[in-house]
């Protein structure tokens, strides 16, 4: 008998969601063809497609703000990923919009960035010709350079999310406008809550006008932005914050990047870190064949550069260090008893 667990999970979205949410039965499907799976949906197939890439699992060894922070509680490119996650979710499922597919879109929405945080896609973007940014980087990734060069062959809505979950991007779902807010929802307050681990701020430091519309706790601010986001998105085919919220988030956004990510202690170790992966972009686009044989292969296909990119930007801050160390200082040299 066959399981038709999937066929009763679709028709219950139908029932039970929102008019505004992507329904799966609807999806504009996969550039290659596969059978349908008796038990997920397809937006299910890509959350677990996701969890599953090697690309996910390099995300707990990517900085977020902090390069190399002396402590194990500041946030990772993983751990970002996971309270986007678990706040995306929770909108969505207030707005009965479709979980599986806001899921899917917010653990891979950081899939392409690079070592060190955006220090990183800062100087891959100045030497490419073409630019780099870490969210088109995460479609290549997932259509491209994951699972052997056979990419995850995700869904359309999946990828659109992806792609636009920047502050310039324009999802064409809702739940992919969840994860758009989400993000910034997650960064702005888990940067505060980090930068005062880090002492570069004191509680005292934020503004008192935005911490009184917000809250004056991590979690009640995050509770503030969740509830306005719920309450002036329900039953509307957009979702958004309130003005107020809105203008008093991106005034706390605005102070994050004065106090803590342009100049502070935070960022001492940023120039370094920018040689770092400077240094390897030339080594390897001058020495193609030190790559591995797959990166090889892609400079045939896309050229160096892209290919130089595409190995850089999937290194771990640890990866990248070591690289630079093997290629760049002198290893210590033990004379070998010879009996």
């Amino acid at each position: 008998m066959k399981i038709k667990i999937r066929e009763i999970t679709e028709e219950l979205e139908y029932q039970m969601l929102s008019p505004y949410a992507t329904k799966s039965r609807e999806t504009r499907g996969r550039d290659k063809y596969e059978e349908k799976c008796d038990i997920r949906t397809d937006f299910q197939r890509d959350r677990d497609r996701i969890i599953h890439s090697k690309a996910f699992r390099r995300l707990s060894h990517k900085t977020q703000v902090f390069i190399s922070p002396e402590g194990d509680h500041y946030r990772t490119r993983l751990t970002h990923t996971l309270e986007v996650a678990q706040i995306a979710r929770t909108i969505a499922r207030a707005l009965r919009l479709n979980e599986d597919l806001t899921e899917a879109i917010a653990l891979g929405h950081d899939l392409g960035h690079t070592p060190f945080g955006h220090s990183g896609e800062e100087v891959l973007n100045r030497l490419l010709k073409e630019g780099f940014r870490h969210n088109q980087q995460s479609i290549r990734v997932v259509e491209i350079l994951e699972n052997d060069g056979k990419g995850l062959n995700l869904t359309w809505e999946v990828k659109d999310g992806i792609c636009n979950h920047s502050t310039s991007g324009n999802p064409q779902t809702l739940e992919g406008q969840v994860v758009q807010i989400s993000d910034k929802i997650a960064y702005i307050n888990h940067d505060i809550d980090d930068a005062i681990r880090g002492r570069v701020l004191n509680p005292e430091d934020l503004p008192k006008d935005l911490i009184q519309i917000l809250g004056d706790k991590h979690s009640k601010r995050i509770d503030t932005m969740v509830r306005d986001v719920i309450a002036n998105s329900l039953g509307k085919p957009c979702v958004s914050m309130s003005k107020e919220i809105y203008e008093a988030t991106y005034s706390l956004r605005e102070f994050l990047f004065e106090k803590v990510y342009i100049g502070s202690k935070a960022k001492r170790d940023e120039e370094k870190a920018k040689k770092v992966v400077e240094q390897l972009f030339y080594y390897f686009y001058d020495n193609v064949h030190k790559m591995p044989q797959e990166f090889v292969r892609l400079a045939e296909i896309y050229g160096r550069e892209r290919a130089v990119a595409d190995y850089i930007a999937g290194m771990t801050d640890k990866y990248a260090l070591f690289k630079y160390k093997e290629i760049f200082l002198p290893s210590p040299w033990f004379e070998q008893n010879i009996f």
